[in-house]
């Protein structure tokens, strides 16, 4: 493994591609860094932050690099979703496919990303508010929609960590 990939919106997968750079003892490089940095098709672990399930960069990234991991960073608990962000960013079967919580805080997006989530947010949170049984999650989901919060912590990692560990065994 060469490095550590990442794209990054407000800085909750910059803040998990450190964490896993520090622990795996691998460089860390942002998408545009890496294009300076890392030669073409070089191992790496792509994190991407997800907007409306697609994983922001992930198809530039894989088309550059033989990306060995994915983790994608979004609003929902981790370890959820993943077979629905797999189809729907045709991350191969192979390819082991991580989800991650982070923050959310709508003040930080920018642009477009701003004016979406202003849109948006009500209606989730709306939708969430009728439901006459909310999951943990989804109660997760609508305070954090609602108070902004940060969830991105290191033991959220414990599934990739496990992964790459067994990973470094095998190839020993």
């Amino acid at each position: 493994m060469k490095a550590i990939l990442y794209t990054s919106c407000t800085g909750s997968t910059a803040r998990y591609a450190r964490m896993l750079g520090k622990a795996f003892g691998l460089p860390v490089y942002s998408a545009k860094e890496a294009a300076g940095a890392l030669p073409g098709g070089a191992e790496v672990i792509y994190l991407g932050w997800l907007m409306a399930g697609g994983i922001k960069g992930y198809a530039s990234a894989s088309r550059k690099y033989a990306v060995q991991a994915v983790c994608a960073v979004g609003m929902g608990a981790t370890g959820t979703r993943t077979e629905e962000v797999r189809a729907h960013n045709a991350v191969p079967q192979d390819v082991p496919l991580f989800t991650l919580q982070g923050a959310y805080d709508i003040k930080k997006l920018h642009g477009l990303y701003r004016l979406l989530m202003s849109m948006m947010g009500p209606m989730l949170i709306k939708s969430l508010q009728e439901k006459d049984c909310r999951t943990p999650d989804e109660e997760d989901m609508l305070a954090l929609l609602q108070n902004s919060g940060d969830r991105v912590c290191e033991e959220n990692l414990q599934a990739i960590i496990d992964w790459f560990s067994a990973r470094q065994e095998s190839q020993d």
